[in-house]
């Protein structure tokens, strides 16, 4: 009976260390280094996945002259804060010109997000700050970048993943047409 109870024990230890070990909570930390966009489409369906880009591109237009003269963390995320309305208004004119009856909604908070690696880079598990734009529902898979400093990924299937920044190309351009 003791040893069944040491077993149980010693069981009992090993899955509060492996979920203390990966638990969000412990794992996470604060990361004010980048400040994060996710697009969330309705749903999985195929027009809600299609359109989700759609707003993703109008977005990351209408976010370059929002960014262009940012020169920290904080001043680029006062910036988005100040144009959530904004932003919610290009993501739902997108819908609707896409014929979508519902709208998007656009919010800057923290939330955590999960290690991601993308060869060279790596952002760790922590709390972001993010541009969190939500249509309709939000219940579909997600679109992210990073707006600040402006970093994005970009790869097809099967081919390796290559870096590019769309919003970095985007605010150059800006600046360089002003």
């Amino acid at each position: 009976m003791r040893k069944i109870g040491i077993i149980f024990l010693a069981f009992c230890i090993i899955l509060l260390t492996v979920f203390g070990i990966f638990s969000p909570k412990t794992t996470g930390q604060v990361c004010d280094e980048y400040i994060r966009i996710h697009v969330r489409a309705d749903s999985d369906d195929g027009e809600a996945q299609a359109v989700k880009y759609a707003v993703r591109d109008a977005l990351v237009v209408a976010l370059a002259p929002i960014v262009a003269e940012c020169e920290s963390f904080d001043e680029a995320a006062q910036a988005l804060k100040s144009s959530e309305q904004y932003l919610s208004r290009v993501g739902s004119a997108t819908l609707q010109e896409k014929g979508f009856d519902y709208a998007a909604r656009a919010i800057v908070r923290r939330e955590y997000f999960p290690t991601r690696v993308y060869g060279e880079y790596t952002l760790p598990a922590g709390e972001y700050l993010a541009l969190v734009v939500e249509l309709g529902k939000a219940e579909g898979q997600n679109w992210w970048c990073v707006i600040y400093p402006p970093l994005c990924f970009a790869g097809e299937q099967g081919v390796p993943v290559r870096y590019k920044s769309r919003i970095a190309e985007l605010i150059q351009a800006w600046k360089d047409g002003r």
